[in-house]
């Protein structure tokens, strides 16, 4: 068991809520502007992808080039077509489990941070009534380089005052498992272990899941 842990940092797409729908159809709306056809496995690329790094995947599988000045508002289209479709996420839309850890962990005296790519990361989280569950929040606005760097992961354990090995992420994407090691950060996969392997520990959902019984097996 590691007892050195202090604080844990959720991601929040495919951790806390499943966005990952919504982001999908907005990049496919995106995507037939210009005649591509946007699979879902062509959306696995995308995992833990900041939106403009995103962008940039899909523009090199759909053998496409863009001025930056078009990348841009390529972005913001996108993330138009996104916030419309999620005007009706509620509290009620958090995955299983979530809330019932998150309490359990802050009762446990454990810090508790947000560190998520999403530039819309923390008005998803006032949007499902969570806020008061966190800390600290980090999001894609504060941090100039996405995942796999672990810019945003240093800084959410800067702002708890923590050092980063005292650290432990929940991830669901491949890059922000990278991340959080790059940081010298503890790792708990949260879905498939073929794309989540390298992780510390890798478990399907946070359901039933308690801070010491994770802890146990870190």
């Amino acid at each position: 068991m590691k007892s050195n842990i202090k604080a844990f940092i959720f991601d929040l797409d495919g951790v806390i809520v499943d966005t990952a729908t919504y982001h999908y159809r907005s990049w496919q709306h995106l995507c037939k502007s210009f005649g591509f056809e946007f699979s879902e496995a062509d959306n696995e690329q995308l995992k833990g992808a900041s939106r403009m790094h995103s962008l940039e995947i899909i523009l090199e599988l759909a053998g496409e080039t863009r001025s930056e000045e078009e990348k841009i508002r390529m972005c913001a289209e996108k993330n138009t077509w996104y916030l419309e479709s999620i005007k009706e996420i509620t509290n009620q839309d958090t995955l299983p489990g979530v809330q019932a850890f998150i309490k359990l962990a802050r009762e446990a005296n454990y810090l508790i941070a947000l560190g998520s790519a999403s530039k819309n990361a923390i008005a998803i989280i006032n949007q499902l009534g969570l806020t008061s569950f966190f800390d600290v929040m980090v999001d894609g606005n504060m941090v100039t380089k996405g995942k796999p760097d672990p810019e945003g992961f240093l800084l959410a354990a800067q702002k708890l005052c923590v050092k980063p090995n005292h650290c432990l992420v929940f991830e669901d994407a491949a890059k922000g498992i990278q991340a959080a090691q790059k940081a010298g950060m503890y790792t708990v996969g949260i879905g498939d272990p073929r794309h989540l392997g390298a992780a510390d520990m890798v478990i399907e959902t946070l359901l039933n899941q308690t801070p010491k019984g994770i802890l146990e097996h870190i």
